[in-house]
């Protein structure tokens, strides 16, 4: 019974081992049907889908669509964004909350795209970037409003 069963696990690791060697041998005798890419010569085509990192849109105008709700800090699972807010005083004189600073930590980000599915108005996305590699860790730290940014007419 023992013995049976590991002639059998035997039989079946040759045959998956066999089976990735034609496909290795494959690739090595049909030269034009090479899928690899020379990395920092070609850039790599990337899919709509992947997720780089959070950006968040600003227009030409320099303004976004953050109200700062912090709905987005509170659905990221390991703290990745945080969202520092200011009180702003309209011309009615009302107290209106508003965003001061959006920090997002791109060295603590996931990409599991919670925050982007959670933000009521769109303001944040995540872009197809992917080259994250610097010597200093704390260029991983982003502020995503630009500096002067306002938010956009209309969005509540």
């Amino acid at each position: 019974m023992f013995l049976s069963k590991y002639i059998s696990e035997v039989f079946g690791g040759v045959k998956s081992l066999l089976t990735g060697m034609r496909r290795t041998g494959y690739y090595f005798t049909h030269h034009k049907n090479i899928i690899t890419q020379q990395y920092p010569n070609q850039k790599p085509v990337l899919a709509e889908r992947f997720r780089g990192e959070v950006v968040m849109t600003h227009d030409e105008n320099n303004e976004h669509a953050c109200t700062g709700c912090t709905a987005c800090e509170l659905a990221c699972p390991n703290g990745t964004i945080k969202i520092v807010t200011k009180f702003d005083i309209t011309p009615e004189g009302k107290k209106k909350k508003a965003i001061d600073t959006f920090v997002y930590h791109l060295e603590l980000c996931t990409m599991c795209n919670l925050c982007v599915d959670a933000c009521p108005t769109g303001a944040i996305t995540m872009s197809n970037s992917f080259e994250h590699s610097v010597f200093d860790r704390s260029e991983l730290t982003k502020v995503l409003n630009k500096p002067g940014s306002k938010i956009r007419e209309g969005v509540e």
